[in-house]
């Protein structure tokens, strides 16, 4: 039998000789490589970032930032500054004016209104030993302005002949008028409020502060005599047990112990 030199052809490969297709699993889906923004291109706020992690989010503006940003309305701050600078202006001269009983005893250069208010203040404010009733402050506020109205009128003195209740009506209109160039207001109320509470008498501060009017007094009679070898009676005459307080008694006793020394003195 004669042997064939062709080598049998491989077999056909058909659909049965085809390899399978390779199935994924369905608990393995396809997950695509995350896309990179190209350059020249931002990431949005809050969109994923370079690497897929998301870029945070700015915080948003306050809900009131364009209020804060407006601007505020004109406020009253200039008329009260304009107020207070004339009323200041007006209390000028409380120290320029020259208390009118030192100028009838011919002393120069004698204190002014506001010298003498100004000492009120500090005996309120070291007063010892006050009542616990008294109110310190009060006294203290008394003093600064029981004669803030001679700023217009002067400084009325008995030698002048002016009735006490004219005197009296006289203060109480230069203090309206000046409470007006103040504007008004709480503060000026508090002023009136102060002034007719000395003026009346009306309190236990105004007592003592009453009380420190005559010290001051007297005690700057002392000073006067002192400097200008002069005798100065008239003042402590008329003060003489008009003290109301204790305190008053007893500083008007301490100025009267030291004027019989200094008196004293000069006769040795």
């Amino acid at each position: 039998m004669a042997v064939s030199s062709r080598l049998p052809s491989p077999p056909s490969r058909g659909l049965q000789g085809r390899p399978p297709p390779r199935v994924v699993p369905a608990s393995f889906p396809a997950v695509r490589a995350p896309r990179r923004p190209s350059s020249g291109v931002r990431a949005v706020s809050g969109g994923p970032g370079p690497g897929g992690s998301p870029v945070p989010r700015r915080p948003s503006a306050p809900a009131d930032a364009a209020r804060v940003a407006q601007p505020s309305p004109p406020s009253s701050a200039p008329s009260s500054a304009a107020s207070a600078i004339d009323f200041l202006t007006l209390c000028h001269r409380l120290k320029t004016t020259k208390r009118k009983g030192w100028i009838n005893h011919s002393i120069k250069g004698p204190e002014s209104i506001a010298d003498h208010m100004y000492r009120m203040a500090l005996m309120a404010l070291i007063a010892g030993d006050l009542p616990s009733v008294v109110d310190r402050e009060r006294c203290i506020k008394i003093a600064i302005v029981h004669d803030i109205a001679e700023a217009i009128v002067g400084d009325i003195t008995p030698s002048d002949g002016i009735p006490k209740a004219e005197k009296s009506r006289r203060e109480q209109a230069a203090l309206d008028e000046m409470c007006e160039v103040l504007g008004g207001g709480p503060i000026a109320d508090e002023i009136k409020e102060l002034w007719e509470e000395y003026e009346n008498n009306s309190s236990i501060e105004a007592n003592l502060v009453k009380d420190f009017d005559k010290v001051e007094m007297i005690l700057q009679a002392l000073e006067y005599e002192k400097e200008h070898g002069k005798v100065l009676d008239e003042f402590f005459l008329s003060t003489a047990g008009k003290f109301q307080t204790e305190i008053g008694k007893s500083w008007a006793a301490e100025v009267n112990a030291r004027r019989r020394n200094q008196q004293c003195g000069k006769q040795k």
